[in-house]
């Protein structure tokens, strides 16, 4: 897929927006969804995804709205550094096909990284135990601020 193209609004998130598709909330509100990556690349791995706008990736993001989404990506990077304690911690976007995107609607992956575990490779593996995503995400939901 291009790096600019119509959004296509039954891309996966955009259900996700409209409740079609389950998923496991990490934090809501009127600008941002966070929640678990069902194919995480590491344990804890959350995506942040823009409400309201129909953006395909960091580029298309209007300008007047990006400031307050960046505002929830960190609020739950930091959420996820305070309920995991990890040592270290990649926020990450991808744009266009080429560059990694899978999902073209505009999303932050925010992964905690430790110390001698390996990070999975980006779209790939099998889906994680929706049980154990929920635990995390509950760890997560108390920590955010």
């Amino acid at each position: 897929m291009t790096l600019h193209a119509p959004y296509d609004s039954d891309n996966i998130f955009a259900k996700i927006l409209r409740g079609e598709l389950p998923n496991v909330t990490v934090y809501e509100d009127d600008v941002a969804l966070a929640f678990m990556d069902v194919f995480p690349q590491t344990s804890g791995h959350t995506l942040v995804i823009p409400k309201g706008v129909e953006a395909r990736n960091f580029l298309d993001m209007p300008p007047e709205r990006l400031g307050d989404y960046m505002e929830r990506v960190q609020k739950v990077a930091n959420a996820v550094e305070r309920a995991l304690s990890p040592d270290g911690i990649v926020v990450t976007q991808f744009n266009g096909a080429i560059a990694g995107q899978t999902v073209f609607h505009l999303h932050f992956h925010i992964l905690p990284r430790n110390e001698g575990i390996s990070q999975k490779a980006h779209a790939s593996g099998e889906m994680a135990d929706i049980a154990e995503l929920e635990s995390i995400a509950n760890k997560i939901r108390q920590a955010i601020r």
